[in-house]
C-alpha cells in the first residue's frame, strides 16, 4: 500500500513539473509569477483531493465531491498525454548531451551546445495542446457518452437448442452499478429500452451496485417494472459483496449482501447463486445456470461453484451460464464444461474508452482479458463433429470510477438463438 502510495505521488510530481516546464516555455516571461502561483493552487487541490480520499469511503461521497473528483482526476489524466511530449522533449536532449560528451572524448570538434540544451517550444506547445484534446474528450464523455445506450443484436444457431425455443429471445444487461447514477433517468432509458425489445427472457450479469445495498433504493420502482414472459433472472458480480469498502464488522457486510439479495427478489427477479433453474417450453427443457463471481485475473474473489451449479443439468440438450467475470469462461468454462453452449459476462465495462469502428477494435482493458467486449466463439471436437460454445461480454450499461464513457458506449444486448437444422 505504501509502495503504491509513493509511486502515485511520485507520477503526479513527474507530471506537474513536466506541464509546469512546458506552460513556462511557451507564454511570455512576465507571466512566469503567474503561472508559479496557478501551479501552486492547484497542487493545493491535489492534497485536498488526496486527503478526502483517504479520510471517507467511497459511499460517503456527496455528489458534489464525485463531479470534483472526476474532474480533477481528467485534468491530472490529460496531463500525462501532455507530459509524454516533455519526455520525448527530455529524450532528446539527453541524446544531444550524450553527442557533445563522444564528441568532447574523442575531441573532434568544439561543442555546438556550449550555452546550453534548450527546451524545444514546437514540443511545448504539443505538450500544452495534447493536454487540452483528451480533456474535451473525456468531459464529453461525461455529459453524452456515459448516456449514449446501444443496443447490441446478435444471432446464434445451435444444432442442441430443442425446437420449441427456436427464435428464443434474450436481453442481456449488466453492471449497472447504481451508486454512480446522479438521477434515475438513465435507468429509466435503459429499462424503456429493454422492454421495447420484448424479450423472453431478461438476463443481468452482476454488478447491481459500487459497494452498499442502500445504492439500489432510488431505483427499485424502475427495477420491478423488468419482466419476460420466462423470467428475469440475476447473478452477483465483484462490486455486489461490498469487498471494496471498511465494515465495522463480517456479521454488518453479511447482513448488506442477504439485504441485496433480498431486494432482488422483491424486485422480481431470481437470483441464481451456483444453481439452476430448468426452463421449459411447451415439452422441452433446456437450463439457465448462474455462478456467484469467479475473477481469473487481478486476484478478483472466486466464490463461484459451477461444478455446484451445473450439477443436475446434465442431461439437458442446451446451456445457458451467466456468470460475471469472462475470464472464467477460458479458465474453466470451455476446458471442463464444453457443452455448456453459451455463457454471458460482463464486468470489464470495455475500461469505458477505447476505439470501435468497423473492424477496429482497441481499448486498454484488451491488455489484461483476453475477451473484453462482444462475442467469441470456441471449437470442440466431440465423437468426430464440431461442437461450437460462444461467449458474449457486455460492455455494461452503467459507469464506475470515470463517470463516463468515451469510444466504448454503455449497452444493451439483444441475443436471438435459433435452432440449427442441418438436414
Amino acid at each position: 500500500m505504501v509502495l503504491r502510495l509513493f509511486l502515485f505521488i511520485s507520477i503526479i510530481v513527474l507530471v506537474e513539473y513536466y506541464f509546469y516546464q512546458a506552460l513556462k516555455n511557451i507564454i511570455d516571461l512576465k507571466h512566469h509569477r503567474l503561472i508559479s502561483i496557478l501551479e501552486g493552487v492547484w497542487i493545493g487541490v491535489l492534497v485536498f483531493t488526496i486527503i478526502s480520499i483517504f479520510l471517507y469511503q467511497p459511499h460517503q461521497w456527496h455528489d458534489f465531491f464525485r463531479i470534483f473528483l472526476s474532474i480533477v482526476a481528467i485534468i491530472e489524466i490529460s496531463k500525462i498525454f501532455g507530459s509524454l511530449f516533455m519526455l520525448l522533449d527530455d529524450l532528446r536532449r539527453w541524446f544531444i548531451l550524450c553527442f557533445y560528451y563522444i564528441q568532447k572524448l574523442f575531441a573532434l570538434k568544439e561543442n555546438p551546445f556550449s550555452t546550453g540544451i534548450s527546451r524545444s517550444q514546437f514540443l511545448s506547445q504539443l505538450a500544452v495542446y495534447f493536454t487540452f484534446i483528451p480533456f474535451i474528450g473525456f468531459i464529453y464523455g461525461i455529459i453524452k457518452g456515459a448516456y449514449n445506450f446501444k443496443i447490441h443484436s446478435v444471432k446464434l444457431e445451435f444444432e442442441e437448442l430443442p425446437k420449441n425455443f427456436d427464435g428464443l429471445k434474450i436481453v442481456q444487461i449488466s453492471d449497472l452499478h447504481l451508486g454512480s447514477f446522479f438521477s434515475t433517468q438513465p435507468v429509466e432509458k435503459i429499462v424503456e429500452l429493454v422492454l421495447a425489445e420484448k424479450p423472453d427472457i431478461i438476463c443481468f450479469t452482476g454488478d447491481l451496485v459500487n459497494n452498499i445495498t442502500d445504492e439500489v433504493l432510488p431505483y427499485l420502482s424502475l427495477l420491478k417494472k423488468l419482466e419476460a414472459p420466462l423470467g428475469v433472472y440475476s447473478i452477483l458480480g465483484n462490486h455486489d459483496y461490498g469487498d471494496y469498502i471498511h465494515w465495522d464488522s463480517k456479521d454488518e457486510k453479511q447482513k448488506n449482501l442477504q439485504r441485496l439479495i433480498q431486494i432482488q427478489r422483491q424486485c422480481g427477479w431470481d437470483i441464481l447463486l451456483n444453481e439452476h433453474r430448468i426452463i421449459e417450453k411447451g415439452n422441452e427443457q433446456i437450463a439457465l445456470i448462474g455462478v456467484e463471481n469467479w475473477g481469473g485475473n487481478l486476484h478478483f474473489p472466486r466464490y463461484g461453484k459451477l461444478d455446484k451449479a451445473y450439477q443436475g443439468t446434465e442431461h439437458l440438450p442446451f446451456k445457458l451460464l451467466l456468470s460475471h467475470d469472462p475470464s472464467h469462461w477460458d479458465l474453466e468454462v470451455s476446458k471442463k464444461y464444453p457443452d455448456i453452449q453459451l455463457t454471458l459476462s460482463g464486468h470489464t465495462h470495455g475500461f469505458q474508452f477505447g476505439v470501435e469502428y468497423k473492424n477496429i477494435r482497441f481499448s486498454p482493458v484488451q491488455w489484461v482479458y483476453k475477451q473484453w467486449a462482444g462475442l467469441y466463439k470456441k471449437t470442440h471436437l466431440q465423437s468426430s463433429a464440431e461442437k461450437q460454445q460462444f461467449l458474449y461480454v457486455n460492455r455494461g450499461a452503467g459507469f464506475i470510477g470515470y463517470p463516463g464513457r468515451l469510444g466504448i458506449w454503455p449497452e444493451i444486448t439483444v441475443i436471438e438463438l435459433f435452432h440449427k437444422n442441418n438436414g
